[in-house]
């Protein structure tokens, strides 16, 4: 559906038939800023692209089956205090909703909660801001008991300070944490404590996921394998990437938020290192503060991984501004996106270029600082993978030291330690003893100096 502008008391032509019922109605309530600042009359326009905005919104509800009616950019001046849009737009959206025999309006911005109630009294339907929509999709997506209780403790935070009627025409569309979960799961002021016991026991439990993923990371540690992970905007192609580097079949759509659970596996490099690649759930632009707090546990594979690759559509209309939003996200948990060192820019999806376009593609990139790179790819076609590859196993080494050493053949214990705790580049016998190169982690770079005399390679 193509969203359309809703300013005033534009012409809406109306298709005639029966009306349906259980369809959405999707608002994008944006803020308009004056061109050119201070001059009054000056024509308007609206933050962003309002139009991949009202996109984005309508993709979120038809990420958890919602049909949608219309979709309607409602530009406004100001933010109101009571309904967030003025009296006017309100009076309007209630006549189109009721024309369109709405039960449900989702708008795409964060709604206080004495806005959402007196939206939801004017409309006459339920209302339902960004932040319970993408709270909606991750109740729908978890599968794994972790992502679960995750789901669950942002639910409950968000809730706890509304008072919301779960609406019983969607109970057939279960699955979700009270919005959608059928009747009888709310009536939040009334089980606020026994909410706040809930969270506190969803806190506790989230603790000890912590707990068994610290205890997974010391075990990788103590094998050479150092850990790579995918963030990006939601649908830019991470599973799709994350499918190619590694042969595995994580679930794959164009849809938002698709991935939601991580999933670890193991990553061969050029020359025959491993690696361990993370894929991680998508970022999206005003994502919500419960979920980023709650999600941490999930998010500490991307906090403890040696290189972060940040996968972009670079075929978005938005992908400057979904670029932003992910280093915003990134900064809430302590990692600087630009830290080139760490982090390797991914410009997916460049099959939807022609050869033109990409060439052009091309010569932008190769423009780009030598410390900030880009790697152009298609993780559909396999292009440029190979070259991904190369740069990741660079990265990697660069954080490891190239050791020259020479053990005696018969010492199989140390042979078989160095195996286990270090990559081993080379390894030729000569006169009963192996002269080897190998590469370790810092951390284990004195262990092996120390034992077997080892000495830096000066020209790795």
């Amino acid at each position: 559906m193509e969203p359309r502008n809703f300013d005033g008391d534009a012409d809406r032509p109306r298709s005639a038939g029966a009306k349906q019922t259980g369809r959405v109605l999707v608002i994008g309530p944006y803020l308009r800023v004056r061109a050119g600042g201070a001059d009054a009359q000056s024509e308007t326009h609206i933050q962003r692209n309002a139009e991949a905005r009202l996109d984005e919104a309508a993709g979120l509800a038809r990420a958890i089956d919602l049909v949608i009616a219309d979709a309607i950019i409602a530009p406004i001046s100001q933010i109101r205090p009571a309904t967030y849009i003025g009296k006017g737009k309100v009076e309007e959206i209630a006549a189109l909703a009721k024309s369109l025999d709405v039960e449900l309006v989702v708008m795409d911005c964060a709604l206080a909660p004495i806005q959402q109630r007196n939206l939801e009294k004017e409309l006459h339907a339920k209302v339902l801001d960004r932040t319970g929509l993408i709270l909606e999709i991750f109740g729908r997506r978890a599968k794994t008991k972790e992502g679960s209780l995750q789901v669950e403790l942002a639910h409950l935070n968000y809730q706890r300070s509304r008072l919301v009627r779960s609406w019983t025409h969607l109970e057939r569309q279960r699955g979700g944490f009270g919005f959608m979960g059928g009747p009888g799961e709310t009536q939040i002021e009334a089980d606020r404590r026994l909410i706040q016991e809930r969270i506190s026991k969803l806190e506790g439990e989230l603790k000890k996921v912590q707990a068994t993923r610290r205890l997974h990371r010391a075990g990788r540690q103590r094998v050479p394998y150092r850990v790579v992970a995918l963030v990006g905007y939601t649908n830019a192609g991470k599973s799709t990437l994350f499918n190619r580097l590694t042969r595995a079949d994580v679930q794959a759509a164009d849809m938002l938020f698709a991935t939601l659970d991580p999933t670890l596996r193991a990553l061969n490099l050029p020359h025959g290192g491993k690696a361990m690649l993370s894929d991680t759930v998508g970022f999206i632009s005003n994502l919500p503060t419960q979920l980023v707090a709650a999600f941490r546990a999930t998010l500490e594979e991307v906090l403890e991984a040696d290189v972060i690759l940040h996968v972009r559509d670079i075929s978005h209309e938005d992908a400057e501004a979904q670029q932003s939003d992910v280093d915003a996200v990134l900064r809430q948990l302590g990692i600087n996106p630009d830290d080139s060192g760490r982090i390797i820019e991914v410009w997916n999806k460049i099959d939807r270029y022609d050869s033109e376009q990409r060439e052009e593609l091309l010569n932008i990139a190769a423009r780009r600082p030598e410390d900030h790179p880009a790697m152009l790819v298609s993780a559909v076609s396999g292009e440029g993978v190979d070259a991904l590859l190369a740069a990741i196993e660079e990265r990697l080494a660069a954080k490891r030291t190239t050791l020259d050493l020479s053990i005696d053949a018969a010492d199989g214990a140390g042979i078989s330690w160095l195996h286990r705790n270090a990559e081993v580049l080379a390894k030729e016998l000569h006169d009963g003893r192996f002269d080897m190169t190998v590469r370790v982690d810092e951390t284990k770079r004195d262990i092996v100096v120390n034992r077997f005399d080892a000495v830096p390679r000066l020209s790795a």
